[in-house]
């Protein structure tokens, strides 16, 4: 056989030893050992070769504009929505631009090739959904960029908001959005979630809402996108993203509310860094930390994605577009500790997320596209733990991102030499 391209020595994220041969963009061949020839043969010996990472939930309308036009000093969900309500006057197509594709630039150096952004469409101008279609467009050769028309400042609560909407579905815009607990009342709320629901399902489009986003324990519009996915037949094609509220809800409510998710087949989509930066603000102690109920999630066999949400943006003053920073706080807020649990916060930033977003030609397969990441680390837990440097990535069969592993030397007396932080966890009896 013959490849393109042809990675020696690699571990795959089930632990199997692989060789991979890349052919004309694709997976042609994956094994224990493959010989032929190749374009370029690269050794990554011992190295854990992964699937991209995926973020289900980012904001890339308002990436990169951290200190514009003031920084948000309360640190919290409303002054961010208020400051972006400031900022978003300002903006212009060319700058949006700028930005979005300076972060793509960011999450293809780190390995994150697939992005679910919503795009405020309460700007009538709609000038951050059409600077984001032409992005879409730019890095389609290795970002699988998704929109979600999302109607920030509400579908019934800010005027035209609801025709934007159409508006920007007519564009191109992927996903439905909504934010229900931010219409005036809970019973716009409701109403929100059975329209916008209604217009998905019309187009045959997916639905992807902000859900409850507060530490109100009677927020509670999780219920009605459950009951609404079961009613047009939904099934599949939603995800509820945040669902803070879960976290301060009545327990025997929530032991009612998770079986009608799973039922529903509605996906979460919680963004641990964000969510427990800005939940909890209202708090004294005990201080609630706003992530919601993970592990009761994948306990009921809920689909769980974990997203980035914000960088440097009105809402959060940090970010690397690092999915692995997010995997690592998901498993020390969600207290997912032993092999399993840590395993599976892994496949929340990569496989699990996919799916959510329903990327066809995703993983590492033959007849996959070959879009993957090399990682210097050798399993997806040690990945997290380190927050592994990205050794190569290929976007396409093409690779757009490359370093050299460089270990850290150190000169202390009698202990001179090189350090390496890779750990051979001792196999569990």
């Amino acid at each position: 056989m013959s490849f393109d391209t042809l990675l020696k020595g690699g571990v795959l994220p089930d632990g199997s030893p692989a060789d991979i041969g890349i052919q004309d963009g694709r997976i042609a061949a994956i094994g224990p050992s493959i010989d032929g020839e190749a374009g370029e043969t690269i050794d990554v010996a011992g190295h854990l070769v992964s699937p991209p990472f995926v973020d289900p939930h980012f904001h890339m309308d308002a990436t990169l504009s951290y200190g514009q036009p003031r920084i948000n000093a309360s640190g919290t969900l409303l002054e961010g929505i208020a400051l972006w309500g400031e900022l978003k006057p300002l903006l212009t197509h060319d700058a949006v631009i700028e930005r979005a594709l300076a972060y793509c630039d960011w999450a293809a150096s780190m390995g994150l090739l697939a992005i679910r952004t919503h795009v405020d469409v309460c700007d009538d101008r709609l000038l951050a959904v059409e600077a984001l279609l032409e992005v879409r467009k730019q890095v389609a050769d290795y970002i699988d960029l998704q929109l979600v028309a999302f109607p920030q400042d509400g579908l019934y609560r800010s005027p035209g908001a609801r025709e934007n909407t159409i508006r920007a579905l007519d564009l191109g815009v992927d996903v439905v959005g909504g934010i229900p607990h931010f219409e005036r009342t809970m019973a716009d709320g409701r109403a929100s979630v059975t329209e916008l629901c209604e217009m998905a399902a019309n187009r045959g489009l997916m639905v992807d809402m902000h859900c409850d986003e507060t530490d109100d324990p009677m927020s509670r519009h999780i219920e009605q996108l459950a009951y609404e996915t079961q009613r047009l037949g939904l099934q599949g094609r939603v995800a509820g993203s945040h669902l803070t509220s879960m976290h301060s809800m009545d327990n025997y409510y929530v032991s009612k509310l998770l079986p009608l998710i799973a039922e529903a087949e509605v996906a979460a989509i919680p963004n641990p860094l964000i969510n427990i930066t800005l939940q909890g603000r209202h708090d004294t102690y005990p201080k609630r930390r706003g992530m919601t109920r993970v592990r009761e999630m994948l306990g009921y066999g809920i689909r769980v994605g974990f997203g980035q949400d914000c960088v440097l943006d009105p809402w959060y003053s940090l970010g690397t577009a690092d999915m692995l920073d997010v995997a690592f706080m998901g498993l020390h807020v969600g207290q997912m500790t032993s092999p399993a649990d840590m395993r599976r916060c892994y496949d929340m930033v990569t496989t699990e997320s996919a799916a959510i977003m329903g990327l066809p030609d995703y993983g590492l397969e033959v007849g996959k596209r070959a879009d993957l990441v090399v990682l210097d680390a050798g399993t997806p837990v040690e990945a997290i733990r380190l927050r592994a440097t990205r050794l190569l990535v290929m976007a396409r069969g093409k690779i757009i991102a490359r370093r050299e592993r460089s270990p850290m030397q150190i000169r202390i007396p009698k202990r001179e030499g090189e350090i390496d932080r890779r750990f051979t966890v001792p196999t569990e009896r």
